[in-house]
């Protein structure tokens, strides 16, 4: 399942409000990622990498600079993009998967975004933490990633309270 009811609610809204990253933005995200990390972040739809950058802003904020931490905060939703799903189709998609129903390969993609974006990660080589974010951030913690860590990430992931993701 790609959230509960609430994460999902906010995260509706951040897509259909949400705005390009800026030139300083891009430029942040730049100097966090490697060259093909980057691509594969650049390559999603602009409101999820408003939502990677907000969450790796939030892990800044509160202390957690290690450049593993950052990056997987950044990349944790890259495999939704092979949905090509918009914020209707996400929004239908995620009733659909909390009724259990037959789901179309686009809505089968956006369900498992997790497993579809840690498969790229590695490919990639990304580190573990980075790989096991992304498969298992709306599931239990892994026991890869140690208890403050998941938290942090957790947080992150969180639609912001402010409409922060609005923009620029």
């Amino acid at each position: 399942m790609p959230g509960s009811l609430g994460h999902l609610t906010g995260r509706f809204f951040d897509v259909l409000f949400s705005r390009p990253l800026t030139g300083r933005e891009i430029s942040a995200v730049a100097r966090w990622l490697r060259p093909d990390e980057a691509d594969l972040f650049f390559a999603q739809a602009d409101a999820d990498q408003r939502h990677g950058y907000h969450a790796a802003l939030v892990v800044v904020a509160a202390g957690g600079e290690g450049a593993t931490v950052v990056r997987a905060a950044l990349l944790h939703d890259v495999g939704k993009r092979h949905s090509r799903l918009g914020v209707i189709g996400r929004s239908l998609a995620s009733v659909l998967i909390g009724l259990r129903v037959p789901l179309t390969s686009r809505m089968r993609a956006y369900r498992d975004h997790g497993e579809i974006g840690a498969s790229e990660l590695a490919a990639v080589g990304c580190e573990d933490l980075v790989v096991d974010f992304a498969r298992e951030h709306h599931g239990a913690r892994p026991p890869s990633i140690d208890r403050e860590t998941w938290e942090l990430l957790q947080r992150a992931d969180q639609p912001p309270k402010t409409g922060s993701m609005v923009g620029g």
